[in-house]
């Protein structure tokens, strides 16, 4: 019989506030050779002790922040390919492998997943509007994407080499324009986008609030950050 090759091994990071409702379905669903590092943004529920109780590797980053728990998460992944996913199970882990896939083959910069909802619920209009507002300005910048989802995969060094520096809700919008400005190829694929797990609750689509302080986010990096053209 051949001998069996184990998978290539990817680092996910998962950004964690008060997520430990979700974690364990989310960690348990990740398929072999992807390596979870969970890292707690000052959790409340427990969410490291559940993290680590389901096999993650569990990194801490006290200031607060989106961006601030990405970039700790790149920075203790020790693997050439790096996920990026959020930790709410709104996402199927099961869907990295293709988002992967091209950036693996060399035909993809960076992979991003285009969110298709598929549960009354799961992405509130409010959301949805900001979103497509900032997509479309994204687009006149010559970035072609249609979301700006928080389900990705690139290299770890090029990622870090880009030196985004916002450390809150701007990070991807910043990440997208620097990547597009670098020359990167970006490939978006749609992917599911499910109801969050019971028992938590999200940042920025869970309220009007929140979708209002993530737009504000984005527009001072709309302000601040050279565009791709």
């Amino acid at each position: 019989m051949p001998t069996q090759i184990d998978p290539v091994p990817i680092d996910v990071v998962l950004p964690c506030l008060d997520e430990a409702a979700a974690l364990p379905h989310v960690l348990t669903a990740l398929p072999p050779g992807y390596r979870a590092i969970v890292v707690d943004n000052g959790s409340r529920d427990g969410s490291p002790q559940v993290a680590a109780r389901y096999g993650a590797r569990v990194v801490h980053e006290p200031r607060r922040g989106y961006g601030a728990a990405v970039h700790t998460g790149l920075e203790a992944a020790g693997t050439e390919l790096v996920c990026v996913l959020d930790a709410d199970g709104s996402f199927d882990p099961g869907e990295l492998p293709a988002l992967v896939a091209p950036v693996a083959a060399g035909a993809a910069d960076l992979a991003v997943g285009r969110r298709r909802p598929v549960g009354a619920g799961a992405w509130p209009w409010h959301a949805r509007v900001g979103n497509a507002l900032v997509a479309a300005l994204l687009r006149r910048r010559g970035v072609p994407l249609r979301d700006l989802s928080p389900i990705r995969v690139a290299r770890r060094e090029a990622l870090l080499a880009l030196g985004v520096t916002d450390r809150a809700f701007g990070y991807p919008l910043e990440l997208l324009i620097r990547a597009a400005a670098a020359g990167w190829r970006i490939h978006e694929l749609d992917v599911r986008y499910a109801p969050r797990a019971a028992g938590t609750r999200s940042k920025v689509s869970g309220s009007v609030r929140g979708t209002l302080r993530a737009t504000r986010d984005f527009a001072g990096v709309l302000r601040t950050v050279n565009g791709a053209r």
